[in-house]
């Protein structure tokens, strides 16, 4: 996976935004509400953390180079350490349900307000 076609990916989602959080975290989010984070630098061959389907946490964390996200894997979140270990394509797949997973859990009021995934 390339870490700067995550980042740009997450980016065009409808309504994503970016900042900075815990110093060197970049966050990005849907209405205020987490649905990646990375490394600020893109140097740094840090991984990336989402959210993924309750079903398919146990899948994904079975395959080398992908654990449970540290704080974050009660709530299903994922961490990809090995960046190699998962294709541009599924890494896209991937972030994309993230998104989609967080938008369906904020208000309809908000959903409407940002058009959100179609």
């Amino acid at each position: 996976m390339n870490i700067k076609k995550a980042k740009a990916l997450c980016r065009s989602l409808p309504g994503a935004t970016e900042d900075v959080k815990w110093e060197t975290r970049l966050v990005f989010s849907i209405g205020d509400k987490m649905f990646a984070l990375t490394d600020v630098d893109d140097k740094a061959d840090k991984g990336i953390s989402f959210k993924v389907d309750d079903d398919r946490f146990l899948e994904l964390t079975d395959r080398p180079g992908i654990i449970p996200a540290p704080y974050l894997a009660r709530a299903k979140w994922v961490y990809i350490e090995d960046l190699k270990s998962i294709s541009d394509a599924e890494a896209a797949e991937l972030l994309k349900r993230s998104y989609e997973l967080v938008f369906a859990k904020l208000t309809k009021k908000m959903q409407r307000e940002i058009g959100g995934p179609q």
